[in-house]
Parts: structure tokens; C-alpha cells; sequence
């Protein structure tokens, strides 16, 4: 479970969190959406543990991530591949990463294959597609098999396979107890992902729920979705 209560971030004059409580339960995979500017990715960081809330706290299964010895065995984080040492083979900078977070070498093996990379792990960075380099970073996000993955538009830049690939690898995390919180602009990919929705608007929580609570029974998910956006609900100050 990851609870965020009263959390507020700012960076400078600009409030990019105002006052958020969440909870994500277990077991499920959670939408985050919102126009440009909503506060997403300072949320996504908040939860990951890279950014400090000014106020307020962020638990995961009771835990305050300063608290924890192993950070990255509790907590996945993707917010894509523009952080790669293009540099480095798919193998060394997955090694690099286990390395760093003191986990089990043993695990790259094993994620170069969920990520179906194995055959392209002594290829350079540098030379792999964006797709390639998505798929790789979630491969990162999932070294240390945590609880929780917080996915900051992965999507982008994948093609038809590796989103359906994508999906049922998020699918399968949260059939087995586990937390998925993942930003996207993709409407249609996040009704087939997810069972909850959470729409931030200028910094704040405007819509919180299954998505069987948050449209209307007989409604097109992906409209009745894109209208709330567009509407000014998901828009930011």
C-alpha cells in the first residue's frame, strides 16, 4: 500500500504539489493523469523517494523510505530513458545499477529477459531505438523486485508489441499483491491497464477512484476520460 498524507512540494515560487493525500492499494494498477504542468511526475518523484515533500510524508507498506536499508527493493522507478549512459551495453549498465543498489547480480539475467533484451544485451546503448532504450529502463525499475513500480510514461516511443508487452508485465505485477502507479498521456492504453484513476489539477488530487466508480455506467472510458481532461478538470494553474 503507499500512502502519500498532506504532502506539499514546491520549487521556488512554483507549487507543484498542494496538500495531496492518496492511497494505492495493493494489488492494483493505478492511472495518473493530468494535462501538462499537474503535478504527475513531482508526485511520481515524491513516492519514489528522489524528491523530499516540504510538508507531509509518503509511507509504502507503513515505511518511509529514509527508513529503509534496501530503497530499491521496495521501490521501482522509471522516469525514462533520457538519464542512460549511452556509453554503456544493455549488460553493464544493468550491472552498473545492481551494483550501485546493492542487489543481487543474479537479477539482470532475469530482466533482460522480461524486458526482451537478452539478445541485444552487449549492444551500446547509443545504438538501440527508443523503444529498445523504454524497455530497458523498466528493466531498471525492475532490478530489485520490488512491491511497488511507479512508471513515468513508459509508453512513449514503444510499438504495438512491446505495449502489449508492457501491459500484461504491469497486469501480472499487480495480480501478484503488488502497487503499479504509472503517468501517461495514452487514454486508451490506461483504460485496458488499470482498475483505478487519480486526474491531478494544478497540484491536487481532482478525481480519485476505480474506474468503474469514475464513468458512468455505459460510457466510453477513454471519452468520458479525455472530457474531464479537456474540460479543465486535469488542468494546471
Amino acid at each position: 500500500m503507499i500512502h502519500v498524507e498532506g504532502v506539499s512540494k514546491s520549487f521556488g515560487r512554483c507549487r507543484a504539489v498542494g496538500d495531496v493525500t492518496l492511497s494505492i492499494p495493493a494489488g492494483t494498477v493505478t492511472g495518473l493523469l493530468g494535462l501538462n504542468g499537474a503535478g504527475k511526475s513531482t508526485l511520481l518523484r515524491l513516492i519514489a523517494g528522489l524528491d523530499t515533500p516540504d510538508r507531509g510524508t509518503v509511507t509504502i507498506d507503513g515505511l518511509r523510505l529514509r527508513d529503509v536499508r534496501d530503497p530499491n527493493r521496495l521501490v521501482g522507478a522509471h522516469f525514462g530513458p533520457g538519464q542512460l549512459d549511452t556509453r554503456h551495453t544493455v549488460v553493464r549498465h544493468l550491472r552498473w545499477l545492481a551494483a550501485l543498489g546493492g542487489l543481487d547480480a543474479g537479477r539482470v539475467d532475469t530482466v533482460l529477459a522480461m524486458a526482451n533484451l537478452t539478445a541485444l544485451s552487449n549492444h551500446r546503448i547509443a545504438a538501440l531505438s527508443l523503444g529498445a532504450r523504454q524497455r530497458l529502463a523498466i528493466a531498471g525499475a525492475l532490478l530489485g523486485d520490488p512491491d511497488v513500480l511507479v512508471l513515468d510514461e513508459p509508453v512513449n516511443g514503444l510499438d504495438v508489441p512491446a505495449i502489449v508487452w508492457l501491459r500484461h508485465l504491469l497486469r501480472d505485477f499487480a495480480s501478484r499483491g503488488r502497487s503499479v502507479v504509472i503517468a501517461s498521456h495514452l487514454l486508451a492504453e490506461v483504460v485496458l491497464t488499470a482498475d483505478r484513476v487519480v486526474i491531478m489539477s494544478a497540484g491536487q488530487i481532482a478525481v480519485d477512484g476505480s474506474l468503474a466508480d469514475v464513468v458512468p455506467f455505459g460510457s466510453d472510458p477513454r471519452e468520458h476520460l479525455e472530457q474531464q481532461l479537456t474540460s479543465g478538470v486535469g488542468v494546471a494553474s
